[in-house]
C-alpha cells in the first residue's frame, strides 16, 4: 500500500471549521440520545434502545471523512451514526416514538434506523449481519467503477462472529473498498470484552490473518479518528483494498433500556467519564483559540433542535392503521401473496 498508516490518527492537519463541524455533530448525537433515554423512561419512546453515549467521536470522526454517495452501515447502537450522516433528528425521534412522518414509517424503531438517500444503509440487530453486507456493497462499488465506499461499524463482541472473519476475509480476497471499524467499547453486552476472547485486541491483534495491518485509534479523540477515517477512506477509495480499524471507546450506560450498568467497576467508570470526547473537544477548541460565545451558541442551537424534534414528536399523529402493510415488500404491498 502507498500510505502508511500505523502512525495514523495524530489529529494534525484539522482545520478550524471541520473541528467545529465535528464538535457539533457529536453534541447532537449526545443531546438527541439524552433527551431519548429520558423519553423512553416516560414510556414516550417505543420497544427498546441501545445509547452510543461516550462513543460519539467515532460516528463524528468517520462521517466527516466520507462523500455523500459512501455508505454506512452499522448495529442496532447506531443514532448516532445514523444522525453524523446527516439525517435530521425530527424523523429519527419520530421513528423512536412510531408516529407520523417517521424516518422508516414508525416500522423499524431505534434498532433499524436507514436513510438511503443519506447513505445510512441500516442499523443491524443481528450482532455480525451486516459485515458480510457491506463486503457486497462495496464489492458492487469496485464492479460499478463508482469509487464508493462502505464503511461498517460493529462492536467488539462481533469480532468472536463467524461474519466478522468470513467478511474480513472475502474482503481482503476482492480488494473491496471497505473499513471496518470495530468500535471497542469494552463490553459485549454485560461481559468484559477481555474475559472471552485470546488477544487483548479484539480487532487489530486480528487483522494480520487477513494480511492487514493491526489499525487501533483513540476512539475519544475525534480529531485522531478524522485523521484515521480520511487515510482507511482514501486508501480503500483508491482501489487499496480494505482496512481494518480498532476504536477504543467506551459507553457511558448500560447495554440497553434502563440498564443501569452496575456490573461495571465504579474505577472504571469513573476513568473513562474522564475522558468523555465531548468536554475534551470542547476544551482543545477553546485552547485553539475560539470564543467561548462560539461555543455557546452551538449548545443552545443543537439544544433547540432537540427540543423541536421533541415537540413535533409529541404533537404527531399515530399512523393510520391502512399503512401496516405498505413497504413491506418491494411492491410496496401484500396483496400479491393472498
Amino acid at each position: 500500500m502507498s500510505t502508511d498508516l500505523t502512525d495514523a490518527g495524530t489529529g494534525a492537519g484539522v482545520d478550524r471549521d471541520l473541528r467545529l463541524r465535528m464538535y457539533r455533530t457529536m453534541l447532537e448525537c449526545r443531546m438527541f440520545e439524552q433527551r431519548t433515554h429520558e423519553l423512553f423512561l416516560a414510556g414516550l419512546v417505543r420497544g427498546t434502545t441501545h445509547l452510543g453515549i461516550g462513543q460519539e467521536a467515532v460516528a463524528a470522526g468517520f462521517a466527516t471523512a466520507m462523500r455523500d454517495g459512501d455508505w454506512t452501515f452499522c448495529t442496532y447502537r447506531g443514532h448516532n451514526h445514523t444522525l453524523a450522516r446527516g439525517v435530521p433528528m425530527t424523523p429519527v425521534l419520530l421513528e423512536l416514538v412510531g408516529k407520523q412522518g417517521a424516518l422508516m414509517g414508525g416500522k423499524g424503531g431505534s434498532m433499524h434506523l436507514t436513510s438511503v438517500e443519506h447513505g445510512v444503509m441500516g442499523s443491524y440487530a443481528i450482532v455480525g449481519a451486516h459485515l458480510p453486507i457491506a463486503v457486497g456493497a462495496a464489492w458492487s462499488a469496485q464492479y460499478r467503477g463508482t469509487e464508493q465506499v462502505a464503511v461498517c461499524f460493529f462492536g467488539d463482541g462481533t469480532t468472536n462472529i463467524g461474519a466478522f472473519h468470513e467478511a474480513l476475509n472475502m474482503a481482503a480476497v476482492w480488494k473491496a473498498p471497505v473499513v471496518f471499524v470495530c468500535e471497542n467499547n469494552q463490553y459485549m453486552e454485560y461481559t468484559p470484552i477481555r474475559s472471552v476472547t485470546a488477544v487483548e485486541r479484539p480487532a487489530a491483534d486480528r487483522a494480520s490473518a487477513y494480511g492487514l495491518e493491526p489499525l487501533v485509534v483513540d476512539g475519544n479523540d475525534v480529531e485522531s479518528v478524522h485523521e484515521m477515517a480520511r487515510l482507511t477512506i482514501d486508501r480503500a477509495r483508491r482501489g487499496d483494498g480494505p482496512s481494518l480499524v480498532e476504536a477504543v471507546t467506551y459507553r457511558q450506560g448500560g447495554h440497553s433500556r434502563a440498564d443501569p450498568g452496575t456490573y461495571r467497576p465504579d474505577e472504571e467508570v469513573r476513568a473513562w467519564l474522564a475522558r468523555d470526547p465531548i468536554p475534551a473537544q470542547r476544551q482543545r477548541l477553546l485552547d485553539a483559540g475560539v470564543a467561548e460565545d462560539d461555543l455557546a451558541a452551538i449548545e443552545a442551537e443543537v439544544k433547540a433542535a432537540v427540543a423541536e424534534a421533541e415537540r413535533v414528536a409529541r404533537e404527531a399523529p399515530d399512523p393510520e392503521p391502512s399503512t401496516a402493510t405498505t413497504q413491506v415488500w418491494a411492491d410496496g404491498g401484500a396483496e400479491w401473496r393472498s
